[in-house]
């Protein structure tokens, strides 16, 4: 079975989570399936640019480029269903990783929506995002033969506030697919980074309203204050909206101790999930949150934020605080610097519950949806 991948967002700026999808649509999902075979494709682009970013994530089929550039393919795709796919003969089916929707050509078509945030936080996304996404979830409704959700939480919010009904959603979790990291790698890797034995608290993502990062400066600043701090560290993205969320006086208080070493790589990332004290997630909303899920698997004490998504992926395995409650964070991160046999326990249990979340059992449901469309 042939299966056409949309790649593109493997080039932008900040991949983020449906980035690392997309990427283990185009790897993992046909290593383990040996009957299916991947053909990636992706806006038009300046030579070099796109075997790049396929590089980077290990993916060795040639990208099909399609005529336009991002931007005006996209917004034709869904306000106008056209242009159609261009060289992607003999495919079986097309998988659309994200709500941009292409036009449904002569072949079935699989969409995944991650969640329905820009319907119920719409005030978490600048205008020109809620339009797309108000769009791109309407094609996917028109369009798509089923639709992927990466959680049963995210299942029952997109049937509840969008046009996709829910007997053509199929949940699909995400996966994890963690490399093989020795303490002397680690170690290596965090002295880089200027934090060799330093207890740090480590949140990843996009720097963006939805993802409730001041509520955790603003935690780590009280127990600063208190004489309990610990090293923040904030990796990933510059995403939008971001001015005014973090405190300018929980910045201040931080001080050196308030790390910021943007996007880092894939072996930075998964060294920083090793080596971290507490992992934090306090998301006001979420689909499902890898990185949570990333963090477990390397052992990290979990705190998240206890909204449905969060429930469901740790599944016990990690303490849950009220969203936006900074003194709630700050008891929670501050217990489990103070007790590290609470830590490790924390710990073992968020690798147990990770376990459950392999990439064979991705990949397996993710060729159950194709074969279902396409019989």
């Amino acid at each position: 079975m042939r299966v056409a991948v949309n790649a593109e967002q493997l080039l932008y700026r900040s991949p983020g989570g449906i980035g690392r999808y997309t990427a283990q649509l185009l790897t993992v999902v046909p290593a383990a399936c040996d009957d299916v075979e991947t053909v990636p494709f992706t806006a038009c682009h300046r030579d070099g640019a796109v075997e790049r970013a396929l590089g980077a994530v290990g993916a060795v089929s040639a990208a099909v480029r399609q005529p336009l550039p991002r931007p005006v393919l996209y917004e034709s795709w869904v306000r106008l269903g056209r242009p159609a796919l261009r060289g992607l003969e003999g495919v079986d089916v097309v998988h659309a990783p994200s709500v941009a929707v292409p036009p449904r050509g002569g072949v079935p078509l699989v969409v995944t929506v991650h969640d329905a945030a820009p319907v119920l936080f719409p005030e978490t996304f600048p205008a020109r995002g809620r339009r797309f996404h108000d769009l791109g979830l309407k094609a996917a409704a028109r369009r798509a033969d089923a639709v992927i959700a990466v959680s049963h939480a995210a299942a029952e919010e997109i049937a509840s506030n969008t046009p996709i009904p829910a007997g053509r959603i199929r949940v699909v979790h995400n996966a994890v697919d963690a490399p093989s990291l020795d303490a002397t790698r680690v170690e290596r890797v965090l002295g880089r980074l200027g934090l060799a034995g330093r207890p740090y608290v480590l949140w990843v993502g996009s720097l963006e309203p939805r993802k409730g990062v001041g509520t955790l400066v603003g935690a780590m600043a009280v127990l600063q204050r208190r004489g309990r701090g610990a090293t923040l560290v904030l990796a990933g993205f510059e995403g939008w909206l971001r001015r005014g969320l973090l405190d300018a006086a929980d910045v201040e208080a931080l001080g050196s101790s308030l790390v910021q070493p943007g996007r880092v790589g894939e072996e930075e990332l998964w060294c920083l999930y090793r080596g971290a004290s507490v992992f934090a997630f306090p998301s006001r909303h979420e689909g499902f949150g890898l990185p949570v899920l990333e963090a477990m698997s390397q052992g990290a004490a979990v705190v998240a934020s206890d909204i449905p998504a969060l429930r469901e992926v740790t599944g016990g395995a990690a303490l849950l605080a009220p969203p936006g409650d900074t003194a709630r964070w700050a008891e929670a991160i501050g217990g489990l610097l103070d007790d590290e046999p609470s830590r490790r326990r924390l710990g073992e249990a968020g690798r147990a519950r990770s376990a459950s979340f392999g990439i064979e059992r991705m990949a397996d449901a993710t060729r159950a949806v194709y074969r279902e469309v396409a019989s």
